[in-house]
């Protein structure tokens, strides 16, 4: 566990050493809460759909858990050309534990950030149906994040470059976001993009949030937890398999 725990405190210590990083995660979001809330919240309101700022929230938030996550996989080609992961993988302990001590702490930076966003929006007006139930949306995002750092590890594991790194992102996470529902409703949708976002598993963790934060869902809690569970274990069990075959 110290392993882990050393490896999880690392990542901790170097995102918050990185400011720029910091605010670089939150102005996207931002930038979509006021162009996006503010800009469409009229065309929402007069099609009968109430505020679209507080539907928008929720799926900005799993947004910013999401690409946060997925950042940690450009952390290990870093390492990699700068030759701390050589140096960690000779180490006597498992891949296991180097690996899920990364990905730990990158799912904690993503949660802090995913945090961040949730605070910015009560500051331009967004209010949650139930303060409790945040908390339950702060699990959610654990396990979002968590899904998601496993994910890019494997995938860091072996890419070799950056922008081989950065094609795989655009080309994977790009189209799950943006087909998830997370920036309209899926009510009225055409058939091929309603069996695309109930396909897609980021769809759940957003109709999740909406459910903890709003009281509102699509695809109803049980169905939304068992396909982020079901999601939790297949990406968490890649990039272990991924990990261990990782070269330095």
């Amino acid at each position: 566990m110290r392993t882990v725990y050393i490896l999880w405190l690392r990542q901790i210590k170097r995102y918050f050493r990185s400011r720029s990083r910091i605010v670089g995660a939150i102005g996207q979001p931002l930038l979509f809460l006021l162009a996006l809330g503010y800009g469409l919240g009229s065309v929402y309101k007069a099609a009968g759909r109430g505020n679209y700022l507080q539907f928008l929230v929720p799926g900005i938030m799993a947004q910013t858990v999401l690409f946060s996550s997925m950042f940690y996989g450009a952390m290990i080609i870093i390492d990699r050309q700068f030759g701390f992961l050589k140096e960690t993988l000779v180490v006597p302990v498992s891949r296991f534990k180097i690996m899920i001590g990364g990905a730990l702490g990158g799912a904690t930076t993503a949660v802090i950030q995913g945090s961040l966003v949730f605070f910015i929006s009560l500051a331009i007006g967004f209010r949650p149906h139930n303060w409790i139930m945040t908390l339950v949306a702060l699990v959610f995002m654990c396990a979002l994040a968590l899904a998601i750092t496993s994910f890019s590890s494997g995938i860091g594991s072996f890419v070799q470059d950056m922008q081989g790194f950065q094609a795989i992102n655009q080309f994977l996470v790009f189209p799950l976001y943006f087909l998830s529902g997370a920036l309209y409703p899926l009510n009225n949708v055409p058939t091929w993009l309603r069996i695309i976002a109930e396909i897609n598993p980021i769809s759940y963790t957003v109709d999740a949030l909406r459910w903890a934060m709003l009281g509102t869902t699509k695809f109803g809690l049980r169905a939304d937890i068992l396909a982020m569970s079901i999601t939790l274990v297949v990406l968490m069990t890649f990039g272990t398999i991924r990990f261990r075959h990782i070269r330095d």
